[in-house]
């Protein structure tokens, strides 16, 4: 096994240089062939894989836009609707606040007015009450619109005072 044989080492070559031009011919150029369209079909994946990589990347800018514009918006909705509710209020306290005045008012009107009647019930009640006092202190007989006359005369002095 060992041996070198001269004329094996030429067959061996001949055989070598034979089955490469077949493969050359046959085998090589389809190879290549074959090849060449897969680095064909690589490199147009490589560059679809790109743009899709670029597209999704100006989506995703695209979405990032559109969400700060949403929370914006959404910011200032409710800052608006804030707004809307303290000036809501500010209006129920005003018109709570002067319908209290009216009514406060109207009940003071109402006590003024019930306080001159009552003075004035008063008023003829006391000079009744002095007519019939001084009619049993004097026994005299003066006529009542006299005397009606000269109580009114006492309290309306008295008021001066």
């Amino acid at each position: 096994m060992l041996e070198i044989n001269p004329g094996l080492i030429v067959w061996t070559i001949i055989t070598f240089l034979a089955v490469l031009a077949i493969l050359r011919v046959f085998a090589w150029k389809p190879l290549l062939g074959v090849l060449s369209a897969r680095e064909g079909k690589i490199r147009e994946s490589l560059l679809h894989a790109e743009e899709a990589q670029r597209k999704s990347e100006e989506l995703l800018e695209q979405n990032r836009r559109q969400l700060a514009q949403a929370e914006e918006q959404a910011q200032r909705i409710m800052k608006e609707g804030r707004e809307m509710g303290e000036k809501l209020k500010a209006e129920i306290l005003e018109k709570a606040n002067t319908a209290s005045r009216h009514v406060l008012d109207q009940a003071k009107e109402e006590i003024l007015r019930e306080k001159e009647a009552a003075l004035k019930e008063l008023r003829v009640e006391v000079g009744d009450l002095a007519i019939r006092a001084a009619g049993k202190i004097l026994d005299a007989n003066l006529d009542t619109p006299k005397q009606r006359e000269l109580v009114d005369a006492a309290i309306k002095q008295l008021q001066r005072e």
